[in-house]
């Protein structure tokens, strides 16, 4: 055989592996990193950017309007890249070390947020009640490995309370987790998933309302931990969520409850006319406030508290605690004394002198800390155990939970 020569047939296997050696070298810039590589980075809970295109606000925008008819509630979508690029630096901001959890989007619509997440090497789930919207997303899952999870559901129909098989696209929490992949994890660990979306202003405060109840007896989202919550509300009820005891037009029951179970941190607030609405007559459709300001949407990150359930309350008992706040602040110029003594307390002004809080104390000059304490001393009496405070507790949950 001479020297240099090929055996004979072997000059397709030669151009083969040439091929194959170009291409393998050529891959990491096609295609990203290197397999191996990207399977490292996954098995870390990060990923390596997609290199997605983000569509333009025109874009986004056009695909709304052809879904417009089959449409009942009014939504709003981010469609412009430069809202989407700060909502994802807040989503990501103030991160624990170590394996970021998923991100649940609720409403992804357009799916302006969810291709800006992906490019940022997030782990997306997104979860959209519009079936028209659902192609889009599921052509945009498919070509990627696994990074996007695409679920048709309506997490603002999660766990209704409704007996036999639930209809899409209501959706239990307990299905919705497993498809998620995510487990349960104790109370005072870390959040075991981040939850992003844009509360709907029909019924706004009711939805608050439900969210709080689930907190507070460690149901629904919150059976498997601290769920985060990172939602657009109205500034009107952001307002009211942070106000100040003395506060006649911000200081309420729904106040209290959600400053003593989560940590309320305010990450952007946004114009109205910065999000895209699917309105038939093009309307932002903003809801009117006299005594608040409502300008903007506020993106609030709700972290239950780790230490919520200590002293007296706990998931058992949260429903009489609400109740109780609500009793109290139903009249909020009314003196706490006064609120006692209706509920036959024979030592009310003992019990106030012992907790440090005025006689003569207004319900919404009391402080949130002090209704917790309140109720831990009030566990030691008899007044919780009397039949009208249940039923009147019954009758409360059972409409605030329709």
């Amino acid at each position: 055989m001479l020297a240099g020569r090929a055996p004979p047939g072997a000059a397709g296997c030669c151009r083969r592996l040439l091929a194959a050696t170009l291409a393998a070298g050529l891959r990491p810039l096609l295609r990203g990193p290197p397999p191996c590589w990207a399977t490292a980075r996954r098995a870390a809970g990060q990923w390596p950017s997609p290199g997605l295109r983000v569509p333009e606000a025109a874009e986004a925008e056009r695909l709304v309007q052809q879904v417009q008819q089959t449409s009942v509630a009014v939504r709003r979508f981010i469609a412009c890249p430069r809202l989407a690029r700060t909502v994802q630096r807040c989503l990501q901001s103030g991160a624990s070390p170590g394996s970021p959890p998923v991100l649940l989007e609720c409403e992804p619509g357009p799916g302006v947020l969810t291709r800006t997440l992906l490019n940022a090497g997030v782990r997306v789930v997104a979860l959209e009640s519009n079936p028209a919207f659902l192609p889009n997303l599921q052509s945009l899952e498919n070509s990627l490995d696994g990074q996007l999870k695409v679920i048709y559901g309506d997490f603002c129909r999660l766990d209704p309370l409704v007996t036999g098989t639930l209809k899409p696209p209501a959706i239990c929490s307990e299905k919705l987790f497993e498809t998620m992949g995510v487990a349960a994890v104790p109370w005072r660990a870390d959040s075991p998933v981040k939850i992003f979306g844009i509360l709907p202003q029909s019924k706004e405060r009711l939805r608050l309302w439900r969210h709080l109840f689930a907190l507070y007896e460690c149901s629904s989202i919150y059976r498997y931990g601290r769920a985060e919550l990172n939602v657009f509300i109205s500034e009107k009820e952001y307002k009211v969520l942070t106000g100040k005891p003395g506060n006649a037009s911000a200081y309420q029951a729904i106040t209290v409850l959600f400053q003593l179970g989560c940590e309320i941190q305010l990450l952007h607030m946004e114009p109205w006319s910065s999000f895209l609405t699917n309105s038939k007559n093009g309307g932002l459709a903003i809801p009117k406030s006299v005594r608040l300001p409502n300008d903007h949407l506020c993106l609030v990150r709700l972290t239950p508290q780790q230490n919520l359930f200590t002293g007296g309350l706990n998931p058992t008992n949260s429903a009489i605690f609400i109740f109780m706040v609500k009793q109290c602040l139903a009249k909020p110029k009314s003196r706490l004394i006064d609120r006692l003594n209706s509920w036959s307390l024979d030592n009310s002004s003992q019990l106030l002198r012992e907790l440090e809080i005025p006689e003569n104390a207004q319900t919404r000059n009391v402080y949130p800390e002090d209704y917790k304490r309140l109720f831990e001393a009030l566990q030691n009496t008899n007044i919780f155990t009397e039949t009208w405070w249940h039923d009147e507790i019954f009758e409360t949950v059972r409409n605030i939970n329709l």
